[in-house]
């Protein structure tokens, strides 16, 4: 089966994910994270792609993006990918790819999935026994969400806005999500819907972005296809 053309559309939020070829670590110390960091924030800037939140993984990492163009997460992601390969390889003597294959990416209904989508990426240092809790890591957008650092990569969704009044409540407000944390059922499905590229969200905002795409986003329904819809895609093919 072919594979899918990765869905971008802008003014939606998305979720990317770029691993490390065979899970092979891609940050070995400080000055690799930091440089990452510099490249996603010039090259987010450059190609007009806001990043809500991120955590660099030693082995991967995930963002959560809105571009405003079609182009801007593609071309943000090519650029870092490249960059930092260059990098990576000079400075500690290697040769090869880095990555396992292009970066996995999904959108998201903001309205159910944002600010879980944020919770879970702040607890993913802990779920990998890098942590005890989510501000033990340095090396994501936690910090910024609980306005404990200016963070020049991070654009706050207007959702989180939306927690309160002033910064103080705002903050407190998140604090109180990353505390209750999620269940294992949201992980599940913001870590499935990020890898299969399938949009996660209700059923009236699938339906709604499924009329600006001729890309398919989520999964045909199990059995046998009904006759109007076969002979819609034989016509098609």
């Amino acid at each position: 089966m072919a594979r899918l053309p990765r869905l971008t559309v802008p003014g939606f939020v998305h979720h990317a994910l770029q691993r490390g070829n065979n899970r092979e670590a891609i940050f070995r110390d400080a000055q690799d994270y930091e440089h990452m960091l510099a490249l996603l924030a010039s090259q987010s800037r450059k190609h007009r792609v806001a990043v809500h939140a991120y955590v660099l993984m030693p082995n991967h990492f995930h963002l959560l993006a809105t571009p405003a163009t079609a182009e801007g997460l593609p071309a943000m992601m090519q650029a870092v990918g490249r960059d930092y390969v260059r990098y990576f390889n000079q400075r500690h003597q290697r040769t090869g790819t880095l990555w396992e294959g292009r970066y996995r990416c999904t959108v998201l209904e903001p309205e159910r999935y944002l600010l879980p989508c944020m919770v879970y990426m702040d607890w993913n240092p802990v779920r990998a026994g890098l942590a005890q809790q989510p501000g033990d890591y340095p090396w994501s957008s936690h910090a910024h969400g609980l306005g404990l650092r200016a963070d020049p990569l991070v654009t706050p969704h207007a959702l989180l806005w939306g927690l309160g009044n002033t910064p103080f409540a705002r903050e407190a407000a998140y604090a109180a999500l990353v505390r209750a944390g999620i269940g294992t059922q949201m992980a599940e499905q913001l870590g499935r819907a990020a890898h299969t590229g399938w949009v996660l969200g209700g059923a009236e905002f699938v339906a709604a972005l499924q009329q600006r795409t001729g890309r398919r986003v989520a999964k045909a329904r199990a059995g046998r296809p009904r006759i109007a819809d076969s002979a819609e895609e034989n016509a098609a093919e």
